[in-house]
C-alpha cells in the first residue's frame, strides 16, 4: 500500500507538469488553432528564468575569510551578504519562489512577442506549416539557450526549509517510512492552484466568456464591436505564462538545460491528443491519467516483467485511445477525425 501511495503521488508531480504545459498546448491551439511545438521550449525559458536569478542573487566577490588565522585566505561571498547580512542569505536562499514574481511580466513579454511577431504569420497555413514553423523556432530558443549557459544542467535549489522529505505517511496513517519531498508536494499544489486559476479566469471572468465564444464564432463576436484577436494575443500571452512558470518551479526538481523543452514537449503533445485536440478539460485529465500511469510503468517489479514499459506507456496508452476514439479522450467531434 506504501509502494502504490508513492507511486500515485509521483504520478500525479509529474502529471502536474505534463497538464500545466498541455493546458497552454491546447490554450493556443482552442484560440489560435495553431498548433505550437515551441511551447516547450517556454517551458525551458521558464526554468532558466529561475536559474539567471539565482545566478544575479548570488554574484560575488573575493572576501578575507576570518576563520582561517594562520594565513591569509580569501573565500567568494555574495554582494548580497555582504552588504544586507542574513537578510540577503534569506532572499538568495528563496529565490526560486522570487523568480515566479519576475518571470511573470517576462514570459508575458516572450509570449506577446511570438505571437505578434512571428506564430501571427501562420495562422491560416496548414497545421503541418504550423507544426514545422514553431519546431525551428524551438530548436533555435535551444541552441540560444545552450551558447549562453552552456549544455550541462544547472541546478535552481530551492529553500532550504522545504529542502528535506515530509513524513506523509504518519500523517494518513500509513506509517512513518513512507516520506516524500517537500517540493514535489508544493508543485503538485501549484500545479492544482494554477490549473484552477486558469479555469476560472475561463468561465467566471467577462474576459474568458467571451473568449470562449470567440473560440465558437469569431465572425460574430467580431461584429459585436469586440476586437477578439487582440483578446486572443492575450490568451497566447498567458499560455506562455503558465508555461514559463510552471519551468520556474520545476527547477528545483529536475536542474534545467538547454534540451529540458524538447524533452517535455513530445510527451505533453501527446498528453493534448490523448485528452482532446482543444479540450482543456481533457489536456489536465490526460496529464495526470499519462503521469500517474509512467510512475507505475517505472516500478522495477513492472520493468523486470516488460523491460522498457516506461519509457513507452505514454505512446502505447495514445495509439489504444486514438484507435478507438480518434478525438480523444474529450476531443470536440470533428476534430482529428477528417
Amino acid at each position: 500500500m506504501d509502494t502504490i501511495f508513492l507511486q500515485v503521488l509521483n504520478g500525479l508531480d509529474k502529471g502536474g507538469a505534463y497538464a500545466l504545459i498541455a493546458l497552454g498546448l491546447t490554450l493556443v491551439f482552442g484560440t489560435l488553432g495553431v498548433v505550437n511545438f515551441a511551447h516547450g521550449a517556454i517551458f525551458m525559458l521558464g526554468a532558466f528564468c529561475a536559474v539567471s536569478f539565482n545566478q544575479l542573487l548570488t554574484m560575488s566577490k573575493k572576501v578575507k575569510d576570518e576563520s582561517i588565522t594562520f594565513f591569509e585566505a580569501f573565500k567568494e561571498q555574495p554582494y548580497l551578504e555582504i552588504w544586507f547580512g542574513d537578510t540577503g542569505t534569506m532572499i538568495i536562499d528563496y529565490s526560486v519562489p522570487i523568480s515566479l514574481v519576475l518571470a511573470v511580466p517576462v514570459m508575458l513579454v516572450i509570449g506577446l512577442v511570438m505571437e505578434r511577431g512571428l506564430i501571427r504569420h501562420f495562422y491560416k497555413r496548414s497545421h503541418a506549416e504550423q507544426i514545422l514553423f514553431t519546431f525551428g523556432m524551438a530548436i533555435v530558443l535551444q541552441e540560444i539557450i545552450k551558447s549562453i549557459f552552456g549544455a550541462n544542467p544547472i541546478p535552481a535549489p530551492a529553500p532550504d526549509i522545504v529542502s528535506g522529505s515530509a513524513a506523509i505517511g504518519a500523517a494518513i496513517g500509513l506509517g512513518d517510512s513512507v516520506v516524500y519531498p517537500w517540493w514535489r508536494l508544493i508543485y503538485l499544489a501549484f500545479a492544482a492552484i494554477v490549473i484552477g486559476a486558469v479555469f476560472a479566469f475561463l468561465k467566471l471572468t467577462t474576459f474568458g466568456m467571451v473568449v470562449r465564444a470567440g473560440i465558437h464564432d469569431k465572425e460574430t463576436v467580431g461584429l459585436l464591436g469586440i476586437n477578439i484577436e487582440r483578446r486572443f494575443t492575450i490568451i497566447f500571452g498567458l499560455a506562455a505564462v503558465v508555461s514559463g512558470l510552471a519551468g520556474v518551479m520545476y527547477a528545483p526538481i529536475l536542474p534545467p538545460d538547454y534540451h529540458l523543452g524538447m524533452d517535455f514537449l513530445v510527451l505533453s503533445f501527446v498528453v493534448v491528443v490523448v485528452g482532446g485536440m482543444g479540450s482543456l478539460e481533457g489536456a489536465v485529465a490526460a496529464g495526470f491519467l499519462l503521469g500517474i500511469l509512467q510512475s507505475f510503468a517505472s516500478m522495477n517489479e513492472i520493468k523486470s516483467i516488460l523491460p522498457g514499459i516506461d519509457q513507452i506507456i505514454i505512446y502505447l496508452v495514445a495509439v489504444v485511445i486514438l484507435l478507438v476514439r480518434p478525438r480523444g479522450l474529450m476531443g470536440k467531434k470533428g476534430v482529428m477525425e477528417d
